[in-house]
């Protein structure tokens, strides 16, 4: 059975991208645009294996999103994917289970990913 992902990303080009990305790397994937319709999303039942979340978003950003998924979904892998180094050294980013700096070349984010769903 595939593993199912959720990406949180507001940016329209990078969530596309993304769900092509580990759709092509054999995921289950559903993209979100929001925080809020990421929780809208889980809250109707549907089950992931694991969230991707972009950290800066409008609204609720993904460090705030990590830690109520946490608190709500507590066996679910989180992994934080942002273009700012800095959230790395943020006690809020420790709620996920793996922090990636965004980049042209997906290999980071797909060697977290599979190490994170193999755990289980």
């Amino acid at each position: 059975m595939k593993k199912r992902v959720l990406i949180v990303e507001d940016e329209k080009n990078m969530r596309l991208l993304l769900e092509e990305e580990l759709k092509e790397s054999g995921y289950e994937v559903e993209g979100s645009s929001s925080a809020e319709e990421a929780l809208s999303i889980l809250k109707q039942g549907t089950s992931f294996d694991l969230i991707t979340i972009d950290v800066e978003m409008e609204g609720i950003n993904g460090l705030e999103l990590a830690g109520i998924l946490r608190e709500k979904y507590p066996d679910k892998k989180i992994v934080l994917l942002t273009a700012y180094t800095h959230y790395k050294h943020d006690l809020s980013s420790w709620a996920a289970d793996a922090y990636v700096v965004k980049s042209p070349d997906f290999s980071e984010l797909k060697s977290q990913i599979k190490r994170l769903l193999e755990e289980n």
